[in-house]
């Protein structure tokens, strides 16, 4: 029985009249045959709507407090952990019939996978991507229900793998955040490769101290077969002292397996060496900045891990795309350039910031804010990179949500006081946008940082359409 391990074998035989016809975490979701899974979620909690599950024609609920319900209950240590054994359960397990690769890291994530996927589709491979921008088979666009970033919950994730297996997906490159990994998404699931690009400080609302988020992180290696780490930052160092994972080490220093070295960057892209096995091969991405070379590298190491050749490996770089909302620059009919970036952490703004000023003939203008409900002790940080390295800055909104727009900007803003950078602050993100495209002179590049690939903006609890390519091009038209 698929559910043995989960309800234990006399469970079963008490309750061997229930027919399970699929899972759900949400009430409201539930059909006849049901089993409804209570998650204790941050605003509420699964078990106060156990009855409504059954009234709705939930079969079975699991638990892990005491409910009072007339159906069969299986009570568990962790619900979550139970939702990702009933979900890998019940569609059969279906990473068991692809390759599955895992990113994980603060920046990075997003290009790292699109960039796996082109060297795998170079070497003929029918790919899948699950991310932050989008979950794709091929050319596909798979959807799911839950608007859940970055990496699905432990059930739609089983349903992403499912529709991958239909769609004879023989590879899937996905990205796993540390949420993810905390909070059991991904159990059950077994990697042939993790990925590890890098710690920088995020998310410090949910993990309170940069040693518990490196922590999450790390949990990806307990369940991947083979690791690639970025060796030149401190937190893969860690890993890989800490876990048994077989890693591959990759960056410029000599201490790794895969070196980087004789990096040159213009506007076109990146070109630089690596030593592997005692063997330099040129390499090129059309991606500039010191940052791409270290997710290029992270993805070579990968398909190195996974038998693909050195040449496939530079043929599916080359073939490279930019990833939406990733050093993406917008098409307009000026003498200054516009790119979207989604940077919105320190580490990231320093990136894309260093990055443009590589081959930025004119003054580098930054734009960006701090979302709202999510890490504040980054908010200062932020401003004082942007202070120091941009020639000059707006600080506006980013997603407010629930607080106050201006009070993330003042606090962004302290950061801002500590350097010799001059800056203005716009709270509304479409009017600084219209003042950065009036303020830009010949040959300066405006950064629009902060929202990347999001086409909206969240105010309060609505989201609000709001996609900057947008933003520009109707500014300038209505200008002309």
């Amino acid at each position: 029985m698929l559910y043995s391990k989960l309800f234990g074998s006399e469970w079963l035989e008490n309750n061997e009249d229930v027919d399970i016809t699929g899972i759900a975490y949400d009430s409201r979701s539930v059909t006849k045959g049901n089993v409804f899974v209570c998650i204790k979620g941050y605003e509420s909690d699964g078990h106060k709507y156990a009855k409504m599950a059954e009234e709705n024609g939930a079969a079975l609920i699991v638990a892990e407090d005491k409910i009072d319900v007339s159906i069969p209950v299986c009570y568990v240590k962790n619900s979550r952990r139970a939702l990702a054994m009933l979900s890998c359960a019940f569609y059969n397990n279906p990473s068991k019939s692809f390759k599955l690769i895992g990113v994980t890291g603060t920046n990075g994530k997003t290009t790292i996978t699109y960039l796996v996927k082109s060297i795998l589709e170079a070497a003929g491979k029918r790919v899948g991507v699950i991310g932050t921008n989008q979950n794709i088979i091929g050319d596909k666009v798979l959807v799911t229900k839950s608007n859940t970033p970055t990496t699905p919950n432990a059930l739609e994730l089983q349903q992403l793998f499912s529709e991958m297996v239909e769609n004879d997906a023989e590879y899937v490159v996905m990205e796993v955040s540390s949420h993810a990994l905390e909070l059991d998404r991904v159990y059950g699931c077994k990697f042939d490769v993790g990925i590890f690009t890098n710690l920088t400080q995020d998310h410090l609302d949910f993990h309170k101290t940069m040693e518990k988020y490196l922590m999450a992180k790390a949990k990806l290696f307990d369940i991947s077969e083979k690791g690639v780490v970025n060796y030149d930052d401190e937190g893969g160092q860690k890993i890989v002292q800490s876990k048994d994972c077989e890693f591959l080490k990759v960056g410029f220093s000599k201490d790794c397996d895969l070196v980087a070295s004789d990096m040159k960057i213009d506007a076109k892209g990146d070109d630089f060496n690596i030593t592997y096995k005692g063997k330099t091969y040129p390499i090129h991405i059309g991606i500039p900045g010191k940052f791409s070379v270290y997710n290029a590298i992270c993805a070579i190491g990968a398909a190195l891990e996974l038998g693909i050749d050195i040449e496939t490996i530079k043929n599916g770089l080359n073939e490279a795309k930019g990833v939406m909302g990733r050093v993406e620059v917008v098409p307009t009919d000026t003498d200054y350039t516009v790119i979207i970036d989604y940077a919105h952490t320190p580490d990231g703004l320093e990136n894309i910031i260093r990055a443009v000023k590589e081959f930025a003939k004119g003054r580098v203008i930054t734009l960006f804010g701090c979302g709202g409900d999510r890490d504040n002790t980054k908010r200062a940080i932020m401003g004082e990179i942007a202070g120091k390295l941009s020639d000059y800055s707006i600080i506006t909104s980013d997603n407010p949500r629930t607080e106050d727009p201006v009070r993330i900007v003042e606090m962004v803003e302290e950061g801002m006081k500590k350097t010799d950078g001059k800056y203005t602050l716009i709270v509304d993100r479409r009017e600084a946008i219209g003042y950065a495209l009036d303020f830009a002179k010949k040959d300066d590049v405006i950064i629009l940082a902060g929202k990347g690939q999001e086409t909206y903006q969240i105010i309060g609890k609505e989201k609000f359409d709001f996609d900057e390519r947008v933003v520009v091009w109707n500014y300038l038209n209505k200008k002309a």
